[in-house]
């Protein structure tokens, strides 16, 4: 009973740390050239905190590697949201944090291409991306200066962070279901409603072609 018990607890805390690792490992890099433009889907609640963190990195074909890229280099950041508005449109540098604030349910695109000068045309670009959502895209440590916070405060923070975060992935969830409902419901009526055209047309035709064969007879005097 006592090695069962301590397999399970050991368990448990396996997924936890997986889980763990699963929510903090969503960096990823990409490679762009001088006009190319690189686009990212996020569903994001309403009401949600946004952060981006990038750095650009300039290929040096003497080393055959990367580098860091000169002040000159930037990208252009374009943040639109479920119903296409332009929520962020503006010229940063090589590397920084990018930060919004979702003001509906649904898809934001997240669109990044280089501010392209002449002198480094054709080069390629490296771009290292990481985009955090909800209580990720909180700084707990920038936090706990400001606020004075003692680690059980900061505990109970972060569970309410998450209580919130979670209550908006749900309302959005309720949403996502409320609208493919009516999806279903609307697609639903109008199969209805094209079978019964369907039937009233084959009706229709077959009375006509009955009407018809009738006339023929009786003109031939068949009947």
């Amino acid at each position: 009973m006592i090695v069962k018990s301590y397999s399970i607890q050991h368990l448990g805390y396996s997924l936890v740390l997986i889980l763990m690792l699963i929510n903090c490992c969503r960096a990823l890099y990409f490679h762009i050239g001088e006009t190319e433009r690189k686009c990212f889907i996020e569903d994001i609640p309403d009401e949600t905190n946004v952060v981006v963190n990038y750095k650009v990195e300039l290929y040096d074909p003497r080393s055959g590697g990367y580098m860091p890229s000169s002040p000159g280099i930037g990208m252009h950041v374009e943040v639109r949201d479920a119903d296409d508005k332009m929520l962020l449109s503006r010229v940063y540098s090589s590397e920084g944090k990018i930060s919004f604030t979702s003001h509906s349910h649904g898809e934001h695109v997240i669109c990044m291409y280089s501010n392209s000068t002449a002198w480094f045309s054709g080069t390629q670009l490296r771009v290292h991306l990481d985009i955090q959502v909800g209580e990720h895209a909180v700084n707990y440590g920038e936090v706990v200066q400001k606020e004075k916070l003692s680690e059980l405060q900061l505990r109970i923070r972060q569970l309410l962070d998450q209580i919130e975060q979670i209550t908006k992935e749900q309302n959005y969830q309720r949403f996502r279901e409320e609208r493919f409902r009516q999806t279903s419901e609307s697609t639903n009526s109008r199969v209805l409603w094209w079978s019964i055209i369907q039937t009233a047309v084959l009706l229709m035709m077959g009375a006509w072609q009955m009407r018809h064969l009738k006339s023929f007879f009786e003109a031939k005097k068949l009947v």
